[in-house]
C-alpha cells in the first residue's frame, strides 16, 4: 500500500531560547550543515557585527563578510565572494535584511543556509522568499528554506522594540492573508494548501491572542515560533499566499509611492490587515486586530506612520497594481477612490469607538 504523504521542506533545526547562541558552534557543527566547519558567515555592521567578536573564536574555520544593505546587489556580491572556497553552508547572522542577502546568496552558490535572527522585524526568518532592493524598488526573489534556524531570545530583547513590534503587525497580517486566499478560493477557484493555511492562522491567532508583552519571554517564543511556522507555511504552499494579502498589497503601495516616508513593513501590513478586515465587513475580527495592534504599540491610523487620509486612500487604491493577478479583497471591491475615502472614515470610526 502506498505511503499517501508528502515531503515538507522545513528546517533540521529550529532553537528558540534564551542562551540559544552559546550552542551556536555545536549546532554548526552537526553533520547535516557543516562536516568541515568550513562557513560563511554574512553580518550586518550593526547587530551581527557587535556578536562577531564573542563568535568568531569558537568557529575557528568560519570566513566573515560584512554585508552593507539588503540589496541584490549585495547579495550577487557575497556571493560572487563565496564561490569557488569550499564552504559547507552560509550563516546569516544579524536583521531581516541580512538574512534575506544571506539566503538569496547561498541559493546563488548553491549552499544550505542557517538563519540567526537578531531581531523578530518580519517572517522571513524562515521563508522561501528574499525581499531586496533593486533599481525598481523592491523583489520577492524564490529561494530554498534555511536548513536551520536559531533564535535567541536574550539577543531579541536587546533589539530596539519597534522590530519587535513590527514582527507582531507581520504576524497578525497572516488572518487577514487568509481570509483573502479563501475569498480567492470561492470566486476564482483558487486552490487552497489546508495545511500552510492552518498553519499560517495557527501563527497568527498564536500572537493576536497572546497575553504578554515584548518583555516576557514567553511572548517573544511564541512570536518567534509563528514566524518561524509562516514561513514553513510558505514553503508549503509555494508562494506566499499564506501571509500575504490585501495586507501586503497596501504596505507595497506605501513602499512604492513613499519610498522615503515608508513605515516599517511590519507597521504597514499590521495597519492593511486591519483595514482589510473592516472592508469584507469582518469588523469585530478588524477591531481585535487594531485593539492587538494599539495594545503593543503599533500604528492603527496612517496618522501614526506619518501619512494623511488622503495618502492611505491612495495606497489602498493604487494596492492591487504591486501584485498583478493576486485575487484579495481590494480586487474583489475594485473601490472608487470615494469609497475608499468614505470605508476609511467608517474604519476609523470603528476601531475608534
Amino acid at each position: 500500500m502506498p505511503v499517501l504523504t508528502r515531503l515538507i521542506p522545513s528546517p533540521v533545526v529550529v532553537d528558540i531560547r534564551a542562551g540559544a547562541l552559546a550552542d551556536l558552534s555545536r549546532l554548526l557543527a552537526d553533520e547535516r550543515i557543516s562536516t568541515s566547519g568550513k562557513l560563511a558567515l554574512a553580518v550586518s555592521a550593526g547587530s551581527g557585527a557587535r556578536l562577531r567578536d564573542s563568535l568568531a573564536p569558537e568557529l575557528p574555520g568560519a570566513d566573515w563578510f560584512e554585508v552593507g544593505g539588503g540589496t541584490i546587489d549585495a547579495a550577487v556580491t557575497l556571493a560572487d565572494a563565496m564561490r569557488g572556497k569550499r564552504y559547507d553552508a552560509v550563516v546569516g547572522l544579524g536583521g531581516g535584511k541580512i538574512i534575506d542577502v544571506a539566503k538569496y546568496a547561498a541559493a546563488r552558490v548553491g549552499l544550505p543556509m542557517v538563519a540567526v535572527a537578531t531581531n523578530l522585524s518580519h517572517d522571513g526568518i524562515c521563508s522561501p522568499v528574499s525581499t531586496l532592493d533593486n533599481d525598481n524598488g523592491r523583489g520577492s526573489y524564490g529561494v530554498p528554506t534555511p536548513i536551520a534556524v536559531v533564535v535567541d531570545l536574550d539577543v531579541i530583547r536587546d533589539a530596539p522594540a519597534r522590530f519587535v513590534r513590527a514582527g507582531i503587525g507581520d504576524a497578525v497580517s497572516n488572518l487577514s492573508a487568509i481570509a483573502d486566499w479563501e475569498l480567492s478560493h470561492r470566486e476564482t477557484g483558487e486552490r487552497i494548501d489546508g495545511l500552510a493555511a492552518a498553519m499560517a492562522r495557527s501563527a497568527g491567532e498564536a500572537v493576536l491572542r497572546h497575553p504578554g508583552g515584548i518583555g516576557s519571554d514567553a511572548f517573544l517564543g511564541t512570536l518567534a515560533e509563528g514566524l518561524v511556522l509562516s514561513g514553513i507555511a510558505m514553503s508549503i504552499s509555494g508562494d506566499t499566499r499564506p501571509s500575504s494579502g490585501a495586507c501586503h498589497e497596501i504596505s507595497h503601495a506605501f513602499d512604492l509611492l513613499h519610498p522615503d516616508r515608508a513605515a516599517a513593513h511590519g507597521e504597514q501590513v499590521g495597519l492593511g490587515a486591519a483595514f482589510a478586515m473592516h472592508l469584507r465587513g469582518a469588523h469585530e475580527e478588524s477591531g481585535l486586530i487594531a485593539e492587538t495592534l494599539r495594545r503593543h504599540g503599533l500604528p492603527v491610523l496612517p496618522a501614526e506612520m506619518g501619512f494623511t487620509e488622503a495618502e492611505f486612500a491612495s495606497a489602498v487604491q493604487y494596492a492591487p497594481q504591486t501584485r498583478p493577478g493576486r485575487f484579495t479583497i481590494l480586487e474583489h471591491l475594485d473601490l472608487s477612490a470615494t469609497e475608499i475615502r468614505d470605508a476609511y472614515a467608517d474604519y476609523a470610526k470603528t476601531i475608534s469607538s
